[in-house]
């Protein structure tokens, strides 16, 4: 079995993550082929998409989130993303019973004894009326019925986990400031979600497989789970197995892929690039070495914006005064240093509306 080093790994994400090359893609593509995009940080999509597109314009995104082709929800481990709507349509009723585990698992203590049919029940009567509602709103409303249970705990549950909601615009529409208030996924779509297969067999399943590893392959079941969040998958992967190819990690681990996918040449140049707080090319993955050291891992989950050269995370960005600083993680070469600086002041530009260009780069560790 054929062995694909890190390397070889590494330009395959790039390329499957649109960031070997800016693509020529409209921006409601660019989401679905990306399986959605984290979006728990309402601004951060706008520059994951920057460093994915060429001519990306902001203002299509925001038109897309207010036109409800695009939708923010939770969904993949039970985190916000960004996803068109036929998406998380087809996709959001294979994740019910993950998204309940994970509210239980913070909340088990709080929620012990109430009937969670019940609560999805009396939640739905709230919302029947087609009113946005923040968290705290709905889970007042319920107080009544269950007034010595934590509110938190009842909001997280119906928001994140029984019912489908949306959050709604203007919340993360670009440069926007915005509360979130939630609405049922079918009154804004005016379309309910698609039922579970009724024989029994797992087309969804098999769907996600498909489209994660077009986004994300090669990859291990390992890999495949820990994006998504669902552990339920092995036997779509096995349904499917006849169409993958598989591949060797250095590590020994199979990892499955589309016969077709792109594999860039191990040696293709991997430009600079800007990624924002958790970036799926990052998250995306059990094995992260493909792009990350794992002395830098933690920067992965804790928020940090990240700067790619070679195509591995070698410096955090941030945003101070209208000059984006670039943090080196290791000693940059003189060209590393004229290669982030041209991307950061052409990402200045973007995020100024061209008021600035301004970028600093700290002193590169010894």
């Amino acid at each position: 079995m054929t062995v694909l080093s890190i390397q070889a790994l590494n330009r395959a994400t790039l390329a499957r993550q649109l960031l070997l090359d800016r693509a020529d893609m409209p921006v409601r593509d660019a989401i679905a082929h990306l399986c959605g995009l984290q979006a728990q940080e309402p601004q951060e999509p706008f520059v994951g998409l920057w460093s994915r597109l060429r001519a990306f314009d902001p203002a299509v995104l925001s038109d897309l989130l207010v036109g409800r082709s695009v939708v923010r929800t939770h969904l993949m481990r039970r985190t916000v993303h960004l996803l068109t709507a036929d998406d998380v349509l087809a996709w959001r009723a294979r994740h019910d019973a993950m998204l309940r585990q994970r509210v239980l698992g913070t909340y088990r203590h709080e929620l012990a004894g109430i009937d969670l049919d019940e609560l999805a029940a009396a939640g739905r009567a709230v919302m029947a009326d087609g009113r946005p509602r923040s968290m705290a709103e709905l889970a007042r409303a319920l107080t009544e019925r269950w007034p010595t249970s934590e509110p938190r705990a009842l909001g997280e549950m119906l928001i994140a986990a029984l019912l489908p909601m949306v959050q709604l615009p203007p919340r993360g529409l670009w440069r926007t400031r915005a509360g979130v208030r939630n609405m049922l996924l079918s009154s804004w779509l005016g379309r309910e979600i698609d039922p579970p297969s009724p024989d029994g067999s797992d087309p969804v399943g098999q769907a996600l497989v498909r489209r994660y590893l077009a986004a994300f392959g090669p990859a291990a079941t390992a890999d495949l789970r820990a994006w998504c969040g669902l552990a339920g998958l092995p036997a779509a992967v096995t349904a499917i197995r006849q169409e993958l190819v598989t591949f060797r990690d250095e590590r020994g681990r199979e990892l499955l892929d589309l016969p077709d996918a792109p594999r860039p040449d191990p040696d293709t140049p991997a430009p600079v690039r800007f990624l924002p707080a958790f970036d799926n090319a990052i998250l995306g993955y059990h094995d992260r070495s493909r792009i990350i050291d794992d002395a830098h891992r933690g920067l992965s989950v804790a928020g940090a914006r990240v700067v790619l050269v070679e195509g591995r995370v070698s410096a955090t960005w941030i945003v101070q005064a209208g000059t984006v600083v670039v943090t080196p993680l290791r000693r940059f070469s003189r060209a590393d240093c004229t290669a982030v600086a041209e991307q950061g002041r052409a990402l200045a530009s973007f995020l100024s509306d061209d008021d600035s260009d301004r970028v600093r780069i700290a002193t590169s560790p010894q």
